[in-house]
Parts: C-alpha cells; sequence; structure tokens
C-alpha cells in the first residue's frame, strides 16, 4: 500500500466519568496528577494500549493488522517469526540486508509497528522503526480531584498453609470466624475529568513504514471507538467526547511543488492545537473549550462544556477534515 502523502495534527477529546483514567504505579495506582495544579495527566502509551486494543478486536489479530505488543507475550517470538519468513537469521547476527528484510516484514504484518514503531533488537535483529504517529501525555481541562474509596470484599483470597484440595480449603473455612472472611479494600477514582490530547502524524516517516490512508482510516475509528471496547470497573465510564483532524493540503498553483506542501506542512502544530480554555485564552485559536452559560463550580458532566471551531481562522493550506463525532 502506498504511504500517506499529507501532514496530519490532531486534537483528541475524551473524559472519564467516576473512574480512574490512568492510575500510576509509583502512586499507589492513584489517578495522574500535575502535582502543581492538580489537573489530571494520561500517559501516551495509555492511549496507545487501547488504540492496539480496539485494532486487534476489530481485525482478529490478523496480519496486516495484526498487534505486535500483545498483553503478556514475548515480543522475540514475533522477531524471530520475521527472520523465519524472509530466509534471515532468526539465532540473531543477521547482516544489514536481513535486519533490513525483516524489519519490512515486521512493518508489513503489524499495524502498531506501521503506526508507532518498534525497537526490534530485543533478540534477532529486527532494527528499529520510528512510527509516523505519535501522541503527547494527555491534559485534563480543569483541575481534577483523586479521591479513595473504601469497598468491602466479601471474600479473602489466603494462602492456606498445606491446603491443596478444595476439602482443605473447606475445612479450613470452617474453623475462621466469620468476619475474619472478609475484608477490606481502596478504589481510587476521580469523579470527573475533560481530558485533551495532541496527536501528530507525519507523512515523511510514514514511507519509511508503509503507513497508508487505509491505516489512518484505522486510527480515527480506534481513537472513536475505543473506549467502547475497553470497559472495566476501574475505569468508570470514558467515551471520545471530539477529534479534530488538521490536514496539511498545501497551497502552490504548482501540483509538485503541492505535494510537498502536503508532506512538510503548511503551518505550525501548536498554530493548529493550541486551544483555548476559560483561564487561558489563546489569541486566533481554532478550537476554543468555554464552560456553558451560566456554569459555576466543578464540571462533573460534558454537558458542563462547550467546543467552539473556529473554521475561519484555519491557516491556508490546512483542512479541518473531521470535527466531534
Amino acid at each position: 500500500m502506498t504511504a500517506i502523502q499529507n501532514r496530519y495534527e490532531f486534537l483528541y477529546l475524551f473524559d472519564c466519568e467516576n473512574g480512574n483514567p490512568n492510575g500510576d504505579p509509583d502512586a499507589g495506582n492513584s489517578p495522574r496528577i500535575d502535582p502543581e495544579d492538580m489537573h489530571g495527566l494520561v500517559s501516551d502509551v495509555a492511549i496507545k494500549r487501547r488504540v492496539r486494543n480496539y485494532i486487534q478486536a476489530a481485525h482478529g489479530n490478523e496480519a496486516p493488522n495484526a498487534i505486535f505488543i500483545e498483553h503478556s507475550t514475548n515480543l522475540n517470538k514475533q522477531i524471530a517469526a520475521a527472520h523465519e519468513a524472509t530466509s534471515g537469521a532468526p539465532a540473531g547476527g543477521g547482516n544489514r540486508v536481513q535486519v533490513g528484510n525483516a524489519r519490512d516484514w515486521m512493518c508489513q504484518q503489524f499495524f502498531d509497528v506501521r503506526t508507532f514503531g518498534a525497537v526490534m533488537s530485543t533478540g534477532a535483529n529486527a532494527g528499529q522503526v520510528r512510527g509516523p504517529v505519535q501522541v503527547a501525555f494527555s491534559r485534563s481541562i480543569d483541575p481534577i480531584l483523586p479521591m479513595d474509596a473504601a469497598i468491602t470484599r466479601m471474600a479473602v483470597a489466603e494462602k492456606v498453609p498445606g491446603a491443596k484440595t478444595k476439602a482443605d480449603y473447606e475445612e479450613w473455612e470452617g474453623k475462621q470466624a466469620e468476619d475474619s472472611l472478609r475484608t477490606m479494600g481502596r478504589k481510587s477514582l476521580i469523579p470527573y475529568g475533560l481530558y485533551a490530547v495532541k496527536g501528530f502524524v507525519s507523512a515523511n516517516l510514514a514511507k519509511g513504514t508503509g503507513f497508508s490512508d487505509a491505516d489512518l482510516t484505522l486510527l480515527w475509528d480506534a481513537l472513536k471507538g475505543m473506549w467502547d471496547h475497553d470497559r472495566s470497573a476501574s475505569k468508570g465510564v470514558m467515551s471520545c467526547r471530539g477529534l479534530y483532524v488538521f490536514k496539511h493540503v498545501g497551497t502552490d498553483t504548482d501540483a509538485a511543488q503541492r505535494v510537498r506542501q502536503a508532506v512538510l506542512g503548511c503551518a505550525p502544530a501548536q498554530r493548529l492545537l493550541d486551544f483555548s480554555v476559560p483561564d487561558r485564552k489563546i489569541e486566533n485559536s481554532i478550537v476554543e473549550i468555554q464552560k456553558r452559560a451560566g456554569f459555576t463550580g466543578s464540571p462533573r458532566a460534558f454537558s458542563d462544556y462547550v467546543v467552539i471551531v473556529n473554521r475561519d481562522r484555519l491557516p491556508k493550506g490546512v483542512e479541518l477534515i473531521e470535527t466531534g463525532l
């Protein structure tokens, strides 16, 4: 497939209601925050994981849209498979041609390698791929309030010395006080948070992986639908609330020069992606996120916000090809 011929930037909005959008393992899995201003954060890898999960569910983990970085797998297995398929060096030590062939095979087979790139030199060497699609950390529009809710677990999962069979555990249970067979736990959550993430798609890097217009369509589909296939008790209710895609198309009357402009871009990314919020106005911003008229207090739903798109502020040579859902 032919690689994309246009540079893109995108602004993606999603929210979380009564859940933990992205726990921090260094803070007891509590919601990630910026400690300076208490705005919520969601890591780039958390967004990429949901994209991978959606593509895997939608395409059955089959080439050309298989997923390289799966849950609970050894990445070297697929790297070895790449060398086996290309008559390379699955035991390692391949030459430049063998490594290049394995790298190309990995790009052809795996959506996430074509899209996000990968380091594939952890076993049999298949090189490294710099992906054309990158996302930054997501950040909440307003400060969030991390909460810890106590919960009661109506059972225990004790390791009983010497117990091997069901009968052994039943005997142990019969000797315990009833209250000792329950335990307490905690659940981290935020009442509500609307998050924005900025993303970038490089036509130049797409040439190296073969990232195509079909792949780009799959990416947009994943961003819009991934939360509906990633439900869990810990995540609460998470939803896509807007996808604003900026496509560089060029302005020159000469066709060849216009193609070059489309690849390199017609405006800096910050001109397109920097958006205004109630406490930080940005002059000439294309996207504005405001509180609804008359609203005061802490937002508790997406309906407490209003998103305004100013198409008349688009720079020349850039199209806004998709807004909202």
